[in-house]
C-alpha cells in the first residue's frame, strides 16, 4: 500500500481511531439512531451476569437477524455458569462475536471503554507527540504544540529507545503509546537519541485536547483537513476552519488517512454543502431503512470544491465524500476507499464495560452500497515509491492544479 506518510499514532491523546466505528447523537424518533443517554454504565453485575446481557444485545441488536446462519442460543448455553472473572467475559464474547465474522463488533474492557470515551472527548493524559515506525525504530514524526513533550524540547526526528527503562525495539506503536500514557501529573521517563547522543528526558504528563480539524490559506486556495470524525468538537471545529478560508475562492478538503468516527458528524458537515435531499441512507435488521435528510442552514458555501480520498478514507469519510460525489458538490482526487458501509453503535454495559456493535449498514445518497468496494475519486494518483522517497505530495499537487482551473472556468 503506498502511502506519503507512515502511519502514525498521537502519544497521549488518541488511544485507537481505526475501528471507524460510530457513536449516535442524531436526535429524532428513530429507533436505529437513539441517542446514548449516559457514557458508562456504572452498575456492577456478576461475570456471568454481564456475559448473559451482552449475549442479549448481541441477539436483538445485531444487523442480521439470522446471526451468520447460526442459532444464537448455543452461546448462552455453552457459557452458562462458566463465567467467572472479567477475563473469562472477555473471551468468551470475544469468542461468540468472532463467530459473525464481523471484523467492526467487539467487546471493550472497562480500560478500553474509558479510552475510546476518551478520543471522543479528544482529551486523554499523555504528553503530545506524534510516532511512527521507521524500520523497525521508534521515532517521533512532530510534537503538538503546547503540550509536555514541547516543553521538554522533544523533537521531530528523536528515536526513542526505552520509556521508564523498558526497551521499545520490536513493540508495536500502540505498545509504545501505552507506555507514555498514564494518569495526569505522574512523570514519564524518555530515552531518546538525537545526533547519535542519548538523552534522558523526564516528562510529566498532562491532559491534552487534540483538535481534529486543522485549515489554512495558500493564495486563493482554502485548505482544510479533518483528521478524523471521532470528536464531539469537529463540527464547531470545521465551521472555525470555514471562517479560516471564508475569503478563499475554491477549497480543498483533505480526508486521507481519516479512519472515521461519529455519524453526526459526517452528516452536519455534509448538511453545510448540501441543503436538500437525502445525505445518508440506514438499513438495519430485516431491511428496515431509515433516510437521513439534509436540513436548511444559513450557511452558503458557493466556491469549487475538491476533496482528497485514499485507501485508509473509511466509514464517516465515506459518508462525507459519498455525498458530495452524488450530488457533484465536489471532485474526489486520490485513491479508491476503504470501503466501510457498516453502522457501529457504542453501547455501554454494566461493570463500566461496552459493547460496539454493527446495528446496520449505510448506502450513499444515490443507494450505493459501498462496503468492501470504496469510493472510485473523479481523478485516481497514487504515490510513486520516488514519491515518498522525497515526501512529494502528488496528491495535493494533482489537487492544486484542478482547483486553479476550476476557478479560472468560475471567474
Amino acid at each position: 500500500m503506498r502511502r506519503l506518510y507512515k502511519a502514525l499514532i498521537i502519544l497521549g491523546v488518541f488511544g485507537a481511531i481505526s475501528y471507524g466505528g460510530y457513536r449516535f447523537y442524531v436526535t429524532n424518533h428513530n429507533p436505529m439512531l437513539s441517542e446514548n443517554t449516559t457514557t458508562v454504565d456504572t452498575r456492577q453485575i456478576s461475570p456471568q451476569r454481564l456475559f448473559e446481557k451482552n449475549w442479549h444485545i448481541i441477539k436483538n441488536e445485531y444487523y442480521d437477524s439470522g446471526m451468520n446462519h447460526q442459532h444464537w442460543s448455543k452461546w448462552k448455553n455453552r457459557y452458562q455458569n462458566k463465567i467467572k472473572t472479567a477475563d473469562d467475559v472477555k473471551v468468551a464474547t470475544d469468542t461468540m462475536l468472532a463467530s459473525l465474522n464481523d471484523p467492526y463488533s467487539r467487546f471493550m474492557t472497562k480500560e478500553e471503554f474509558a479510552k475510546q470515551n476518551n478520543t471522543i472527548t479528544s482529551k486523554i493524559s499523555g504528553i503530545g507527540v506524534n510516532i511512527i515506525n521507521d524500520s523497525g525504530k521508534i521515532k517521533i514524526l512532530s510534537v503538538i504544540d503546547d503540550t509536555p513533550a514541547q516543553f521538554a524540547d522533544l523533537r521531530a526526528g528523536d528515536i526513542v529507545i526505552s520509556v521508564n527503562g523498558e526497551k521499545v525495539s520490536g513493540m508495536s506503536l500502540a505498545e509504545v503509546s501505552n507506555l507514555v500514557k498514564g494518569p495526569v501529573n505522574t512523570l514519564v521517563t524518555l530515552e531518546i537519541v538525537r545526533n547519535k547522543e542519548k538523552i534522558k528526558k523526564q516528562i510529566i504528563r498532562k491532559e491534552i485536547t487534540i483538535k481534529t480539524v486543522k485549515s489554512r490559506n495558500d493564495k486563493e486556495i482554502g485548505y482544510i483537513q479533518i483528521l478524523s470524525f471521532i470528536s464531539a468538537s469537529t463540527p464547531n471545529e470545521f465551521l472555525e476552519a470555514l471562517e479560516n478560508t471564508d475569503k478563499s475562492k475554491g477549497l480543498i478538503i483533505d480526508l486521507r488517512g481519516n479512519t472515521g468516527g461519529l455519524l453526526a458528524n459526517a452528516v452536519f458537515i455534509s448538511n453545510l454543502f448540501i441543503n436538500k435531499g437525502r445525505l445518508v441512507s440506514i438499513v438495519g435488521r430485516h431491511d428496515y431503512r431509515y433516510d437521513i435528510t439534509a436540513q436548511e442552514t444559513n450557511v452558503n458555501i458557493d466556491k469549487p470544491i475538491v476533496i482528497l480520498v485514499d485507501e485508509a478514507s473509511a466509514s464517516a469519510s465515506e459518508i462525507f465524500s459519498g455525498a458530495m460525489k452524488d450530488y457533484h458538490k465536489a471532485k474526489l482526487v486520490g485513491t479508491k476507499t476503504y470501503g466501510k458501509g457498516m453502522v457501529q453503535k457504542i453501547i455501554p454495559m454494566p461493570n463500566r464495560t461496552g459493547l460496539n456493535l454493527t446495528i446496520a449498514k449505510y448506502l450513499t445518497p444515490s443507494g450505493k452500497d459501498i462496503n468492501k468496494k470504496g469510493i472510485t475519486p473523479d481523478v485516481e494518483i497514487d504515490f510513486t515509491d520516488d514519491d515518498i522517497e522525497a515526501r512529494n505530495d502528488v496528491q495535493l499537487k494533482m489537487a492544486q492544479d484542478i482547483m486553479n482551473k476550476m476557478i479560472l472556468t468560475t471567474k
